[in-house]
């Protein structure tokens, strides 16, 4: 982190199909080696495959995923008297959005089907009926918080 100024945050273009900037966030958390067309193939090819699958709107899909994967408490560390303590805070909103893309992107990765596009369809489908590896890493970050809740009084 920078001491002398904070950092520009640069905007995303909406994508082409939805109009969306958090899909444009997702698509460049796939891209692998600056390859944004294949990136953007993966992600629109799991959006007709869940409309194949759940016979709902893929996009409707996407949204509902990521607003359940969105943390709303987090711990981080902070050093008091020389102990360490993990210190239960609330996310802000830039960073639960953040978040929930690179867990979504991450756990998808892990999947065991055979295509990127199963796999991010799967996932996503998962994580909009509130069950799947990324909702799964929520509950064990907000259990995490509630466990060291006694260490509120420190939040800075």
């Amino acid at each position: 982190m920078s001491r002398r100024r904070a950092a520009v945050k640069r905007d995303v273009l909406a994508d082409s199909r939805y109009g969306d900037k958090v899909v444009t966030k997702f698509i460049n958390s796939i891209m692998l080696d600056g390859k944004k067309s294949l990136a953007e193939s993966i992600f629109y090819g799991a959006m007709d495959l869940i409309k194949e699958k759940s016979g709902e709107e893929g996009y409707e899909t996407f949204k509902k995923a990521i607003e359940n994967i969105k943390p709303q408490l987090e711990v981080k560390s902070r050093r008091i008297g020389g102990a360490t303590y993990q210190v239960p805070v609330e996310v802000r909103t830039v960073r639960q959005q953040a978040l929930a893309l690179r867990w979504l992107t991450t756990y998808t990765r892990n999947r065991k089907e055979y295509t990127m596009v199963e796999r991010l369809a799967n996932e996503l489908i998962a994580a909009s009926n509130n069950e799947g590896a990324t909702i799964k890493k929520k509950e064990d970050t907000y259990k995490m918080a509630e466990a060291n809740r006694a260490f509120a009084h420190y939040k800075w």
